[in-house]
C-alpha cells in the first residue's frame, strides 16, 4: 500500500483497494485493473518500465503468501494468549467468551460446562447478586470456604424475555438496600409482569420463593398497590405445590437461559441408554471422566468399563451442538454430539445423509451406529445408522450451530 502510494500516486481508498485485491487476485483475477494504473502512476514519477514491471510482478507475488502470513501471525499470538488465559485463569476466560456472545463455535453451555470440567465454581443467575453480564466473584457462599479462585457468576444477560433496563433498575436498587421479598422487588424496580415471569422462569427468585414453582406462584399473586390505599396488603395462604422434578428443572433451565448447572439432560436419561448400549464419549476415548463439581457428579455407565477398540461398531447418543458441511468436504456432514461427559465427534458421508436426513438434520437428541476411528486422542464415529430421540426431551429446546447454508435451508 505504502509503495503504490509512495510511487504510483494511488490515494489511501485506492490502495486499500489494492491490498483487498491482492487475497483474491488467482481466484477473481483482482490485480489486473491495479497494473496499468500502477505502472502509469509510476512512469510519471519517473520509474523507468522494468522496474515498474518488477515492482507489479512482486506485488503479485506477496499476494501468494502474505496474505496468509499476516493472518498466521495474528492468529497464532491470539492462540497463545487465549491458552494462556484458559490454562491460568479459566474463569475470566470463560467470562469473557460468555459476555462476547453470540460467537464462535461453542454456545454458552458448553463453554460453562468445560469450565467447570477444568475446576471453576460457576454461580446460577440470582437477583440478589448477578449484574447484567456475568461476572467473578470472591466471596464465599453461607456454609462454604471463600474460593481459592474466583468463582464465574452468571450475569442476567442470559435470561430470555428479561429487558436491559429492568436489570439496571435491579442492579441500582440493591446497591441502596438489599431486597425483603419479591413485593418488593416488584415494587421498588418497577417490574412489569413479562420481567417478573423471566426471572422465575431462570430460577433467579429461589431467593424469595425456594423453587421456581413457588416462585411463578408469587409473582402471579403480586398486585401493585393501589395509590389510594398505599399500604393495603392482600394476605393468601401459600399452596403446597410440589417441588420441580429434576428432569423439569433441566428442561426449564434449557428454555430460560440455554444451559443448566444442575445436571446434564444426558445424566438423566443415561439409564435409559445404557438399556440400549450406548456409549458415553468419555468411553470412546477410554479416559476415565472428572467430576466437574460437587453438584454436578459425572454418573458411571454400565457399558464401558473397557475402552471399545478402533474398528468397533459402536452406539453413541447426545445432544447435537454443532453441524458442519464446508464447500470443501465434498458433502460431508460433520456434528458434534454432547453428553455428560464430553463430546462426541461424527463424519457421516453424503449417502448417509440422504439416507438418514430427518434424524441427522433436524434431531436435537440422536443416537447414531457407527464404526469407531481413534488415534491417540482424535476419536471420531463413522456413521452409518441414525434414530432421533428428541422426543425423550420433555419438551426441551436444544439450539445447535449449523454453519453450512445447505443445513440451514434444509431446517
Amino acid at each position: 500500500m505504502q509503495i503504490a502510494m509512495v510511487a504510483a500516486d494511488f490515494s489511501a481508498g485506492e490502495a486499500d483497494a489494492l491490498r483487498r485485491a491482492m487475497a483474491a487476485w488467482k481466484k477473481r483475477g483482482g490485480l489486473e485493473p491495479f497494473e496499468e494504473r500502477l505502472k502509469e502512476g509510476m512512469r510519471k514519477n519517473g520509474y523507468d518500465e522494468e522496474f515498474a514491471e518488477r515492482i507489479f510482478r512482486q506485488i503479485q507475488g506477496f499476494g501468494d503468501y502474505g496474505f496468509p502470513e499476516a493472518h498466521a501471525a495474528s492468529f497464532a499470538l491470539l492462540t497463545y494468549v487465549s491458552s494462556w488465559l484458559k490454562c491460568h485463569e479459566p474463569a475470566a476466560f470463560t467470562c469473557g467468551l460468555l459476555n462476547s456472545q453470540p460467537m464462535g463455535f461453542y454456545a454458552p453451555s458448553q463453554l460453562v460446562q468445560d469450565a467447570e470440567r477444568h475446576g471453576v465454581e460457576v454461580r446460577p443467575v440470582d437477583i440478589r447478586f448477578s449484574r447484567w453480564d456475568c461476572h467473578l466473584e470472591t466471596t464465599c457462599r453461607a456454609g462454604f470456604s471463600p474460593p481459592s479462585k474466583p468463582a464465574l457468576r452468571l450475569g442476567m444477560c442470559l435470561v430470555k424475555g428479561l429487558k436491559q433496563e429492568a436489570a439496571k433498575r435491579i442492579m441500582r436498587e440493591r446497591e441502596k438496600k438489599m431486597f425483603d421479598c419479591l413485593q418488593d422487588v416488584v415494587e421498588r424496580c418497577l417490574l412489569d409482569r413479562a420481567d417478573v415471569a423471566a426471572l422465575a422462569a431462570a430460577d433467579a427468585l429461589r431467593c424469595f420463593a425456594g423453587n421456581r414453582y413457588r416462585a411463578h406462584w408469587q409473582a402471579a399473586g403480586i398486585e401493585k398497590h393501589l395509590p389510594v390505599f398505599p399500604e393495603l396488603r392482600f394476605n393468601e395462604a401459600a399452596p403446597l405445590l410440589g417441588r420441580p422434578g429434576a428432569m423439569e428443572e433441566v428442561i426449564a433451565d434449557y428454555n430460560s437461559i440455554d444451559l443448566s448447572l444442575k445436571r446434564h439432560p444426558m445424566s438423566l436419561l443415561r439409564k435409559r441408554f445404557d438399556g440400549l448400549g450406548v456409549y458415553r464419549a468419555v468411553d470412546l476415548s477410554g479416559v476415565e471422566a472428572r467430576a466437574p463439581t460437587p453438584g454436578r457428579m459425572v454418573r458411571g455407565s454400565g457399558i464401558g468399563a473397557n475402552a471399545p477398540t478402533p474398528g468397533q461398531i459402536v452406539k453413541v447418543a447426545g445432544l447435537v451442538i454443532c453441524r458442519q458441511r464446508p464447500d470443501t468436504a465434498s458433502g460431508v456432514l460433520f456434528i458434534t454430539l454432547e453428553d455428560e461427559t464430553g463430546v462426541s465427534n461424527l463424519i457421516i458421508w453424503p449417502k448417509v445423509v440422504e439416507s438418514q436426513r430427518q434424524a441427522l438434520l433436524h434431531g436435537q437428541l440422536i443416537l447414531v451406529h457407527g464404526t469407531l476411528q481413534r488415534e491417540e486422542d482424535v476419536v471420531h464415529v463413522i456413521v452409518g445408522r441414525a434414530r432421533d430421540y428428541s422426543r425423550w426431551l420433555g419438551g426441551m429446546e436444544v439450539r445447535s450451530r449449523n454453519f453450512a447454508e445447505r443445513i440451514r435451508v434444509a431446517k
